[in-house]
């Protein structure tokens, strides 16, 4: 069967307990906390190395890019040689948020269902800002969108996770990259690895994700790393 979408990669930090934020509030975020928590900063880099062998083409929302701070910046990080999917409808991201990313990033694609995302306006002033505009949010199309106009062979997903359950849902991960991280967070409220619609009865097993190991990798500081391949 020829692929027609990209090879997808869910990569992302959590703590044992598989949480991927500090708390259930948006000002509360691993990459702004665990920095400043002792047992947990010293081995914190390690992730962010990894993260930088990730996929040219890497998926993310804005809620997550706001939570970074990305509205907020005033200074140009350097740019990197990556092109960023942003997922991002309410809007979560600004003017100042859009502008920063396109000059952080080689091409900022940002997919949205809002007709009024203040990206249209701001689409002539950047030669690197591309949209996707769809009227309700098909991953799958997305995916094969983003195959055909930009040749994505590999995706790596970065994202919250009530998306990260819909992507499990839709049967759309074929690789998963975890970093554990020696912290146990509790809440639950607390966003999780993958969230959303859980399943009601043993009729729905079959939208489980089973799991192949493919590599264990004990890291410095009690870190963790797990690469998985779905079974299909």
């Amino acid at each position: 069967m020829k692929r027609n979408r990209p090879i997808t990669t869910l990569f992302m930090l959590e703590s044992l307990d598989g949480k991927i934020s500090t708390g259930d509030s948006d000002n509360l975020d691993v990459d702004k906390d665990f920095c400043r928590i002792d047992g947990v900063k010293e081995g914190l880099h390690q992730y962010y190395e990894i993260e930088q062998t990730t996929d040219f083409y890497s998926l993310n929302t804005g809620r997550v890019m706001a939570k970074i701070g990305v509205n907020d910046k005033k200074e140009y990080r350097e740019k990197v040689d990556v092109r960023f999917i942003i997922i991002d409808n309410k809007p979560h991201l600004n003017e100042n948020g859009i502008d920063y990313l396109c000059h952080w990033v080689e091409k900022l694609i940002l997919v949205t269902t809002n007709k009024n995302h203040l990206a249209f306006k701001l689409q002539e002033k950047y030669d690197n800002l591309d949209i996707l505009y769809y009227d309700s949010l098909d991953l799958e199309k997305m995916l094969e969108d983003i195959y055909s106009k930009y040749k994505a062979e590999r995706v790596t997903i970065q994202s919250g996770g009530t998306l990260n359950g819909m992507f499990v849902r839709n049967k759309l991960i074929d690789y998963v990259n975890i970093v554990i991280v020696p912290i146990l967070i509790g809440g639950k409220d607390v966003a999780t690895l993958v969230d959303g619609e859980a399943i009601k009865d043993e009729n729905e097993l079959n939208k489980l994700m089973p799991l192949e190991l493919l590599e264990f990798n004990k890291l410095d500081n009690s870190y963790i790393q797990l690469k998985y391949k779905v079974l299909k």
